[in-house]
């Protein structure tokens, strides 16, 4: 038999994890906060984030650079994007302003009515060029403490490789992967506010990130590090001695502008405004419309 105040007790317990539909509320309500930032706080959390991310690919790549002579390409490549998954954590735990995540934050703000399009559009400008400089900030530093100069230069090949590839991409395939990319990124920040404690929403993170590291897809505000390192590092003897020229000939500041930045944050920017912020909006926030009074139009009048 069930006792009645085990039973109230039980009833009274909060959630472990908040339910989609509150997600979506708070998403919308953190949009306010994000709005309401004043511009110097925003600037900094946006450099913060940057550079967040930019640490994030930089153990992402001092982690595999032989780690695939030893484990294979696949769990190389998933031990990568575990690795990964810090710079997202420390955007989220410690908190910074991300643009990629922002673009699913502040879509739901915005259609939910409690922003403004100009808000949405300063929020998005400024984190933008400022994760930019977060992000070149650590390819600086990284570059000038030698640490590409591990494994005997190994991690350095690694790094010039990682951004060599990524300005070979086709403009529709740099595209593609952008939206694919920014479409898990928005989920790992979707599942990390289910979770009501730091544990939980670490682990809303850690799987969607390893998902779209490991399946190769493209992250602007990452790539803001990954190929200036690969650019400022393509003229040392231990790059030009191993890797092919005309992956290093690709590694330009025009072609990392128009090659890839661009096709990948127009592709990151419909993954998270599209696919994660207004499905989810329309799932669970949209108003429903009103319905018909049936005084009006059934049935027949009194004087009938």
């Amino acid at each position: 038999m069930v006792n009645k105040n085990e039973t109230t007790v039980a009833a009274a317990e909060p959630a472990l994890s908040n339910t989609p539909a509150n997600i979506a509320k708070s998403a919308a309500n953190a949009a306010i906060g994000k709005a309401s930032l004043a511009t110097h706080a925003l600037i900094l959390l946006a450099v913060l984030a940057g550079a967040y991310i930019a640490m994030g690919g930089l153990l992402n790549t001092v982690v595999t650079n032989d780690l695939a002579g030893f484990l294979g390409d696949g769990l190389s490549r998933l031990v990568g994007g575990a690795v990964f998954s810090l710079g997202l954590i420390m955007v989220v735990i410690g908190g910074a302003e991300l643009f990629t995540g922002n673009n699913m934050v502040m879509t739901i703000g915005y259609l939910d009515r409690k922003i403004t399009a100009g808000q949405v559009l300063r929020n998005w400008v400024l984190v933008y060029i400022f994760n930019f400089v977060g992000a070149l900030i650590v390819a600086l530093l990284v570059y000038f403490s030698g640490i590409w100069k591990f494994n005997g230069g190994a991690v350095g090949i690694k790094a010039a490789g990682i951004a060599g590839g990524k300005v070979s991409l086709a403009f529709s395939e740099a595209l593609v992967r952008g939206i694919l990319c920014n479409w898990l990124v928005c989920l790992a920040v979707w599942l990390s506010m289910a979770g009501k404690d730091a544990i939980s929403k670490i682990a809303g993170i850690i799987f969607p990130v390893t998902a779209f590291v490991a399946l190769g897809f493209e992250h602007s505000i990452a790539n803001m590090y990954f190929i200036p390192m690969g650019i400022l590092l393509k003229g040392e003897t231990v790059i030009t001695s191993v890797l092919d020229p005309a992956v290093l000939g690709n590694l330009t500041w025009s072609g990392f502008l128009l090659k890839n930045l661009l096709p990948v944050t127009i592709g990151n920017m419909i993954g998270g405004i599209v696919f994660v912020g207004t499905a989810y909006w329309n799932a669970y926030l949209r108003p429903k419309q009103s319905e018909t009074p049936k005084s009006k139009g059934s049935g027949l009048s009194h004087g009938q």
